[in-house]
């Protein structure tokens, strides 16, 4: 009896994962390990590892969804498997993405009439959206410019300098000159008066966004709409516009439904919107949809029967999970607009509770608007302290808080600021609990900085004691020492090929 339980007691030692030989073997980063290992080991110790990553629900830099209803978090499992470009075999799965695009479609009022199939896509976010768009544009005014008997080569394409990085990518991709507005120290969109004059015979589109990356402001499509059917009526052109709604895409039917901003202005055309941002879906998809089919070239659009009808398909990817299709169509169906309302207006209502927290502390200049994506944005009113947004970035966490540090786009760069994304699952408790953090963390950076300027002090005067000028220099040396080191891990400038989400 003795031996049988010595005998199960070294099946369990031996059984124990953290007792096997895997636990101190170094995990393979450059070649194809020569042998497997157990599931159960491969498992813990990348789960082990994954465990010094963030915790995505206080990652506030990102506005990607990272909660979602358990139902729906089995469905999207089930469907793990499901290659959604194989449409003759997931037949549903391609007519639940249809479903969607009739409802985002509409959500935008778009030119369909009732019962009829609206024009747009599923895609893998809003980059990929983007780049359909800004082909479809490509296209239509090269097909124009041919038929006129004109040069066709030099397409632009009119922006602000706040766009996010997958327009670049675009111009860059796509051969087609980015001409950029740039904000200024008061202005933080694209002004579009500025934006019109620089549009000409080539631009391809001008692009509006619908909640700025930087601090959730939405852009005056209004404005710009108007002014350029002014221009499109002076110089008999037809230069369309295109609203990069992948942030506000989502808020702005619900909250500010009387803003005009979509379809309703003749001259937007097409429209993308990121279902993983406040469409309420984990990471990995985006929609594009056009204001009817005459918007998007048929040139463009593959053909395929494999459904026994004509089913038009058009994207830079091919194979793609649908798990991410199917979220959305479990959101839609299940928040309705009710839901979306309710929750969007909880989503303002929470950024607003912390706006406001922050403006009473009087150190924090509000960078943010009142009407635009729930954004809290906002910089330190003191530039002459000892700490800056860096370092308020850097010592939130010690708590687990991403907050981005960064700086506004060109010809804005001079403006630091702080910027929390308020999602669907930040609620007035974390808010509060973030206020709290974000007020210890100054009171703790002012307590550092006044000990380190004492010493400083008393340093600069014992050596310097009779050489005022030697102190002043040796002064400036310590504090530029000082902010190069804060700034090492922070760029001066937005480098936009890392991109900010």
């Amino acid at each position: 009896m003795v031996l049988a339980t010595a005998v199960e007691a070294d099946d369990a030692v031996l059984s124990c994962m953290f007792a096997s030989r895997y636990m101190q073997t170094p995990l393979p980063k450059f070649q194809l390990p020569e042998r497997s290992i157990p599931k159960d080991a491969a498992y813990q110790i990348i789960n082990d590892e994954l465990m010094l990553d963030g915790n995505p629900r206080l990652n506030l830099a990102s506005f990607v969804t990272t909660w979602m209803e358990p139902e729906c978090d089995k469905l999207m499992m089930s469907a793990i498997n499901k290659n959604y470009v194989d449409m003759d075999e997931y037949p549903v799965t391609t007519d639940l993405q249809n479903r969607c695009v009739n409802m985002i479609a509409r959500l935008f009022h778009a030119e369909v009439e009732d019962g009829d199939q609206a024009v747009g896509v599923a895609t893998v976010g809003s980059s990929e959206a983007i780049m359909l768009a800004g082909l479809a544009f490509k296209r239509k005014w090269q097909n124009k410019m041919k038929a006129n008997g004109k040069p066709y080569d030099k397409p632009n394409l009119v922006t602000g300098s706040n766009v996010q990085v997958c327009w670049e990518k675009f111009a860059r991709y796509f051969e087609v000159e980015l001409k950029e507005v740039k904000l200024t120290e008061d202005y933080y969109v694209m002004n579009p008066k500025k934006a019109v004059e620089m549009v000409d015979e080539n631009t391809i589109c001008v692009c509006a966004i619908l909640g700025s990356t930087y601090n959730g402001e939405f852009e005056d499509v209004k404005t710009l709409n108007d002014l350029l059917l002014q221009k499109n009526e002076k110089t008999g052109w037809d230069t369309p516009i295109h609203v990069d709604a992948a942030s506000g895409g989502f808020v702005a039917p619900f909250i500010y439904p009387d803003l005009e901003w979509d379809f309703r202005l003749p001259l937007v055309r097409s429209i993308n919107v990121s279902g993983h941002k406040y469409g309420l879906v984990y990471a990995g998809v985006g929609w594009v949809v056009w204001r009817s089919k005459k918007d998007l070239p048929e040139e463009l659009i593959f053909h395929i029967n494999y459904l026994g009808a004509d089913q038009p398909t058009f994207t830079l990817n091919f194979s793609k999970g649908a798990s991410q299709i199917i979220g959305q169509y479990y959101q839609l169906i299940r928040l309705g607009f009710e839901g979306y309302k309710l929750i969007m207006e909880n989503c303002r209502a929470n950024a607003r509770y912390l706006t406001e927290i922050l403006e009473k502390t009087g150190r924090f200049k509000i960078l943010s608007k009142d009407v635009g994506v729930p954004v809290v944005a906002f910089s330190l009113k003191d530039k002459s302290l000892g700490h800056d947004e860096y370092e308020i970035s850097d010592h939130l966490r010690k708590f687990g808080w991403v907050v981005p540090a960064y700086t506004m786009a060109p010809d804005a760069q001079n403006v630091l600021l702080l910027r929390v994304v308020v999602r669907e699952d930040f609620s007035r408790t974390l808010a509060e609990r973030l206020a709290q953090n974000i007020e210890q963390v100054l009171q703790e950076l002012e307590a550092v900085h006044a000990q380190i300027n004492t010493v400083v002090k008393e340093i600069l005067i014992t050596e310097n004691e009779n050489d005022e000028v030697g102190a002043k220099e040796n002064s400036k040396k310590i504090h530029d020492k000082r902010r190069r080191g804060r700034h090492a891990r922070h760029p001066d400038s937005v480098d936009k090929t890392k991109g900010i989400c």
